[in-house]
């Protein structure tokens, strides 16, 4: 699998950015995920599942915003950034809402919902979040 990718990024190399920022997208969202789905499991303890998911989401946007600014897009900080983060958040988090209550609903159980609804949000989140960080009036903003 290495050798496949070094030689798809060496026939490719204007992927290249695309590829790393991929993968480091990739270690923020389970680093991220991780945070809110802990924040869920405790909060569950005295709380329903979408205040628990609420709590969880809440917590994971915050971490998720320091990651994804200084880590995946390797950015700092702005308004139109933050703004952008939690109007893309605010659409994920409506979505996952949705199929969180829509697992719930079929009887998937209170633990293995919010796993199956972050794996089809992601991709989704990804999208938004490439389209704040690397839409050209943001790159002006920022000097990159």
């Amino acid at each position: 699998m290495k050798a496949w990718i070094e030689r798809y990024l060496q026939q490719h190399p204007e992927r290249k950015k695309d590829f790393w920022r991929l993968v480091r997208f990739g270690v923020t969202g389970v680093i991220s995920s991780l945070v809110h789905y802990g924040a869920y499991c405790l909060v569950l303890q005295w709380a329903g599942a979408t205040t628990s998911y609420t709590v969880g989401y809440a917590v994971g946007l915050i971490c998720n915003y320091a990651l994804t600014t200084a880590f995946t897009f390797q950015r700092r900080p702005t308004r139109s950034n933050a703004l952008g983060f939690v109007g893309s958040h605010l659409l994920n988090y409506l979505l996952e809402i949705g199929l969180l209550e829509l697992f719930l609903w079929i009887g998937i159980s209170e633990l293995l919902a919010p796993i199956l609804v972050m794996a089809i949000a992601v991709p989704i989140n990804f999208l938004l979040l490439r389209y704040v960080f690397i839409h050209p009036s943001t790159k002006e903003e920022d000097g990159h």
